[in-house]
């Protein structure tokens, strides 16, 4: 996990005004995120989906290259929340304890997803 502060930022439409509250299908065209990391780079992310753990909720972001894709299979996770204007918020997940709940949720995700996919099933 990286331990990076950015400046979030939807493409191609804004997350506040965006109808699929930033979930999507796994398998499916994906809405994309900007993290401007600590070093000013610039990394494109694909939102895979947001979900909740307890009282919060996390969102997992899918890494791209310069070609749109992701060869390295890592995710970021981070804490998600939205400000009173209904902007997104994204905050590093400082603690490991939080950080492994978020992780094996973000599983559970994928394997539901993949029981679907198997049983030719529509996704949540």
């Amino acid at each position: 996990m990286s331990n990076e502060n950015f400046d979030a930022k939807c493409s191609p439409a804004d997350c506040a005004s965006c109808t699929s509250n930033c979930s999507s299908n796994l398998s499916g065209n994906h809405s994309t995120i900007t993290l401007t990391m600590d070093d000013d780079t610039e990394v494109t992310c694909a939102i895979l989906t947001v979900f909740p753990v307890e009282k919060n909720e996390y969102i997992a972001l899918l890494p791209l290259d310069e070609n749109g894709q992701n060869h390295e299979g890592e995710v970021y996770l981070y804490k998600f929340s939205r400000t009173e204007n209904g902007d997104p918020m994204l905050e590093n997940i400082e603690d490991d304890d939080e950080y492994m709940a978020a992780a094996d949720a973000f599983d559970e995700v994928l394997e539901k997803a993949r029981q679907a996919e198997e049983n030719g099933e529509p996704l949540e």
